[in-house]
């Protein structure tokens, strides 16, 4: 089975392009999706992150309160890596799963969809057999996330920094979508194009 990590940036595109995968018939494991699930209430994430952090991170219906969260991490520089530390490891365990079970289905292709591919690359890049970066300008992801969401411009800054670099996720891709000034139909088109190269 062949497995494509796939990345970028807040912003980017990057669940448009897993979505259009998804739609060609390739088996998607989403990283973002495993992480919201151990997080929500009665998550398996929860009560270490109770006990790491205090109520304060944590919502009325038990789950975390992510705005929270990320307040905390603004003001504390080693909280990102002690929530890591307490994620990654659960979500890790829970990706191996679904490969198996995506391999025992006999699925000939999967896209690992891993927001943080690239910062975990030690952990990822000798398990993958492709990395597909979906890249934009810097002010391209700013315009996206603001249509999309409430957060100020001082919170989306904040996350980009807190990624890999534009120049550190182009350095570790062996294919780019660039995602810039596309129609859906111009993206779907590179996607599909892309696509019938890895399979063939």
């Amino acid at each position: 089975m062949r497995k494509i990590g796939l990345t970028g940036g807040i912003g980017s595109g990057k669940s448009t392009v897993a979505g259009m995968l998804v739609a060609q018939g390739v088996a998607r494991v989403d990283a973002d999706a495993i992480s919201r699930h151990a997080t929500q209430s009665g998550g398996v994430a929860m009560p270490a992150i109770r006990l790491a952090f205090g109520d304060a991170v944590v919502a009325s219906d038990g789950g975390l309160n992510r705005d929270a969260m990320r307040q905390v991490m603004l003001g504390d520089t080693s909280a990102k890596a002690r929530l890591e530390g307490i994620l990654h490891p659960l979500i890790g365990l829970q990706i191996d799963q679904l490969l198996a079970q995506t391999e025992q289905a006999g699925a000939e292709m999967v896209v690992l969809d891993i927001p943080l591919l690239v910062e975990g690359a030690s952990r990822w890049r000798q398990r993958l057999d492709a990395v597909w970066v979906v890249d934009c300008l810097p002010q391209t992801q700013i315009s996206r996330v603001q249509a999309r969401s409430s957060w100020p411009l001082v919170q989306i800054e904040a996350v980009m920094a807190a990624q890999a670099s534009r120049a550190q996720r182009l350095a570790a891709a062996d294919a780019v979508i660039y995602n810039e000034g596309l129609s859906l139909q111009a993206l779907e088109r590179i996607v599909q194009a892309l696509l019938k190269t890895a399979k063939a």
